[in-house]
């Protein structure tokens, strides 16, 4: 199951903002199917064409912890 925290849910107003378009779709598929995975500290991190995805694994729960666009 995968959950957004509330900064999370924030970001894509932020990115908006910034004329940056991300949909939930997209954060999800780059977390279920990676181009490139790794680990930021304690966190994972997961990469798909322009998204990378930092995210936590709590027992069933994968909770997004946010999200940014790369080149």
């Amino acid at each position: 199951m995968l959950y957004f925290t509330k900064y999370a849910e924030q970001k894509f107003d932020v990115l908006n903002k910034h004329k940056v378009y991300f949909t939930r779709e997209q954060v999800e598929d780059a977390v279920s199917a990676p181009d490139k995975a790794g680990k930021k500290g304690k966190l994972l991190t997961a990469r798909k064409e322009n998204i990378k995805v930092i995210y936590k694994k709590e027992a069933e729960m994968i909770k997004i912890i946010t999200f940014y666009p790369v080149k």
